[in-house]
């Protein structure tokens, strides 16, 4: 390089047109000489490192400020004839832009292997955002920006897209059990791997401003699955859900006339009682459903229940009144048919596990199922 392609640098100021660049070195090519007292003028957004003697020597802040480096242009060019009039004593100022980056993306670009405690081993993509900013200027230039005139965040975003996927797989091995427990969960998968990022990111002198996840895709076959789990979850009472598939069908095939809806209401008619004897079967097996005749008025009532929902008959009753024979219930002093005094001797027993009251001739209770004494 020769005298007239030397760079004085009288004025530094820098503005980001792209919005993308981390940082810029000026001069961009080489090295210049800056002269003494030139002015420096950095941005609300930006600080700036002087490097002199290849050493950063000073970091600015905001505002303007004057630089007296001690390579004074006119000296130098004297001092600088045994380096072919080049001067030795060379000075950069590194731009660094503090701003918040937004909306970078992440996604893995393969997918990752996750191990699913009821489906196996299931290949996961997922995507998201995140945004940065510089925290340590310093340590950014001399972990990733190096010698560089530019930095931007393409440059680095790559890089930073490899960490966050690779603590994603781990973050996702350690908190999560299966992917039926995924709805939901976005958010706290979120802040814990932003927590466990953002260490990673300090070393690199970025912080992480913040990050989501957008979607976590698992194969097709996983995803039915996924849905079929959660239709079962909406559908409590499935008796009732065949019962109004069924009648919509029905309904649907009345209203769509001639000969074929005809008799394909005709056929699920027919099927009906099939399904639904199934059903009741099947319910019956789990104690669900089971009738018997109530002891005082012969309507049928579930097995189950404890008053007849017809005329209010306690199932277990097995008190008379000895005038009138009416069933009693524990503890009352008359009959509430014909006034005949009750029994002294009926008296309820008291569960020791629960305190219930039960009738005398009782062998469990009624409430909790325990055996009386």
């Amino acid at each position: 390089m020769g005298a007239d392609n030397v760079i004085l640098l009288e004025s530094l100021e820098w503005f980001d047109e792209s919005g993308q660049e981390l940082l810029h070195r000026l001069p961009e090519q080489g090295s210049g000489e800056i002269k003494y007292g030139a002015q420096l003028t950095v941005r609300d957004s930006q600080a700036a490192v002087l490097f002199y003697k290849g050493k950063a020597c000073d970091a600015y802040g905001p505002g303007r400020h004057t630089l007296k480096t001690g390579n004074i242009p006119i000296l130098t060019k004297i001092l600088s004839a045994p380096w072919g009039m080049i001067s030795p004593l060379r000075a950069e100022v590194f731009f660094i832009n503090l701003k918040t980056f937004p909306d970078l993306k992440w996604g893995t670009r393969d997918p990752v292997a996750f191990r699913d405690a009821e489906l196996g081993l299931v290949r996961l993509r997922a995507h998201g955002v995140f945004s940065i900013r510089v925290i340590q200027p310093l340590l950014l230039i001399n972990t990733l920006a190096g010698t560089m005139g530019r930095y931007s965040t393409e440059q680095v975003e790559d890089y930073l897209r490899q960490m966050i996927v690779s603590r994603f797989n781990d973050y996702l091995g350690e908190h999560l059990t299966s992917l039926f427990d995924l709805p939901g969960r976005f958010d706290d998968i979120a802040e814990g791997l932003a927590q466990r990022l953002r260490q990673d990111f300090a070393r690199l002198g970025l912080g992480l401003a913040a990050l989501y996840v957008t979607s976590i895709t698992p194969p097709a076959e996983v995803q039915q699955a996924i849905d079929d789990r959660s239709r079962l979850g909406v559908i409590r009472d499935m008796d009732k859900f065949v019962r109004m598939k069924a009648a919509m069908a029905m309904e649907k095939a009345a209203t769509a006339g001639g000969e074929a809806g005809a008799g394909l209401g005709l056929g699920l008619g027919m099927l009906m009682p099939t399904m639904f004897a199934g059903l009741r079967a099947d319910s019956s097996r789990n104690g669900v459903g089971r009738e018997v005749a109530c002891g005082e008025c012969a309507n049928p009532i579930p097995a189950t229940a404890r008053f007849c929902p017809f005329c209010g008959h306690q199932q277990i009753l097995n008190q008379q009144c000895a005038n009138c024979g009416n069933n009693l219930m524990p503890g009352v002093k008359y009959c509430p048919l014909c006034g005949h005094p009750a029994e002294e001797e009926v008296r309820e027993r008291i569960c020791p596990h629960c305190r219930a009251a039960n009738l005398p001739a009782s062998l469990f209770c009624n409430q909790c199922g325990e055996r009386l004494g």
